[in-house]
């Protein structure tokens, strides 16, 4: 049996029942969140044009339905993140497609987006010490629109085996040029799940896929991985589970500065109204990981006609607004308030040096990738070497010493930052946090349904259908096709 082959049988197979309660959570919050970036998505004049382009989020074709909702939700940074994948851009707004133009009931969605999860996370875990990561790595969403599909129709197992290995046979990658610069960001979710939704239809018609697509020496992992981890497709199938790995996100922005940006929020309350000239400097100590996303975008943010593919990753102005205004929303990264000359003057004193052991930290969390290096062992070197030079090797290897695989029912996103403002008066301000608001860590695994509430209500306003998520799984179809409707503003 191979790789694929194995873990189609057990996603086919899974039943509501079968998912622990604690995960079941997980997914209803995971639902309400990535609603929450669709809804936000769709509100942005980006979100119009693509509307203009595609339908709106709910039509009567349930498959472009379904690409427009990954859209909305993926562009602005909004959507959630798991060990390994930026995963809910397909595997929630696949089977939120689905379900509603089928006529499923809540807990038939929630199985769906654990299967989709747990498939799509899988892949992607497998091929994570590559050349792609976080939202390039868009095969994820290959994986994840034909999984949140397939179960959402009761496909049998030789169905998704073929489905995927057809949906894998021309996997995408994206140009970091166009990621950045363009407005092709907006398609980033989009074109990968049109694929995996027409590679069902193929599948569906009879066409067939090479089942040992993942670990062939001309498959997937050969081209898309420097370490393939082909043992994460079906390790611990149905006892560990990648769900648990998931952080929610609160706020726009790209990988590595929410933690900064939280610091920022705290500072702002110590300090009030923020006077730009009575700031020398705010300095940014952070992990490798968030200095890698800074080096990329860098080079497009040079003001307030930056694109937004760009400033969303770059820390200096999400953190100087944060620090002035005591928020962060999509509004700051549009003008007129993005062209504030106040946010542009502190951004330009924000500095951003490395922690050695907020790194060590980083790589002793599961996600984004620690679980992959302690997985892939000496092995993975060559692969930390080219991330971030010789020292990344010496740290992880350091962070991982007497360290073993997780079972994920404690998992963490470690991507920590210290942010300290120097004022002109000689006082100096500083603010620490390992794991970022939302992030998965103790404090997520106890307050996910309510800090997703907060989420929906600060970035949707007006009616907030929030609070009757948590009961998602228990709406018939009725139920739950009124209240897609609604938080979709459909």
């Amino acid at each position: 049996m191979t790789a694929l082959t194995g873990l189609c049988e057990w996603a086919a197979g899974l039943e509501y029942e079968a998912i622990p309660e604690r995960v079941r959570r997980l997914a209803t919050s995971q639902v309400l969140s990535q609603a929450a970036a669709i809804r936000a998505g769709l509100d942005h004049p980006l979100g119009q044009r693509l509307v203009k382009a595609f339908g709106p989020p709910l039509q009567a074709d349930v498959r472009q339905s379904a690409a427009v909702l990954a859209a909305l939700g993926s562009w602005s940074n909004l959507d959630d993140t798991a060990y390994a994948g930026h995963l809910s851009n397909s595997t929630v707004a696949v089977p939120l497609a689905f379900a509603h133009g089928l006529g499923l009931d809540g807990a038939r969605l929630i199985t769906a987006v654990v299967a989709a999860n747990e498939c799509a996370a899988r892949m992607t875990a497998a091929a994570t010490l590559g050349p792609l990561r976080g939202q390039s790595a868009v095969h994820t969403h290959l994986a994840g629109a034909v999984s949140g599909r397939s179960h959402c129709e009761g496909a049998d197992a030789a169905h998704w085996t073929d489905a995927l290995a057809l949906a894998f046979a021309m996997p995408h990658r994206p140009l970091m040029r166009a990621f950045l610069a363009s407005d092709a960001r907006l398609l980033n979710s989009f074109t990968p799940v049109r694929a995996g939704l027409d590679a069902c239809d193929a599948a569906a018609a009879g066409l067939r896929g090479a089942p040992d697509l993942m670990e062939h020496p001309d498959g997937f992992l050969a081209v898309f991985s420097d370490v393939p981890l082909v043992g994460a497709l079906t390790d611990g199938l149905g006892s560990r589970w990648y769900t648990e790995t998931l952080s929610f996100k609160m706020r726009p922005g790209g990988p590595g500065i929410d933690a900064a940006v939280d610091c920022a929020l705290e500072l702002h309350q110590d300090l009030g109204r923020v006077d730009v000239d009575s700031v020398t400097e705010v300095v940014v100590e952070a992990s490798l990981y968030t200095l890698f996303a800074g080096r990329t975008a860098e080079r497009y943010v040079t003001g307030p006609d930056a694109p937004l593919g760009a400033l969303v990753l770059h820390t200096p102005y999400p953190v100087a607004t944060a620090l002035l205004t005591g928020r962060l929303g999509m509004a700051d990264f549009e003008r007129p308030l993005l062209a504030e000359p106040d946010r542009w003057r502190l951004a330009d004193r924000v500095r951003v040096v490395h922690d050695p052991e907020l790194t060590r930290a980083l790589f002793r969390s599961q996600a984004p990738f620690g679980e992959a290096v302690r997985t892939a062992g000496d092995a993975a070197g060559p692969w930390l070497r080219a991330f971030g030079g010789p020292e990344t090797e010496l740290l992880a290897r350091q962070a991982n010493e007497g360290l073993g695989p997780s079972d994920f029912s404690r998992a963490t996103k470690t991507t920590g930052a210290r942010v300290s403002v120097r004022l002109r008066d000689g006082r100096l301000l500083t603010r620490e946090r390992l794991i970022p608001l939302g992030a998965a860590g103790p404090h997520t695994r106890e307050h996910h349904a309510e800090l997703v509430r907060q989420k929906f209500t600060a970035l949707c306003g007006g009616v907030d259908p929030a609070p009757a998520a948590e009961g998602l799984a228990a709406m018939d179809a009725a139920q739950l096709r009124q209240w897609t409707a609604q938080v979709l503003g459909g």
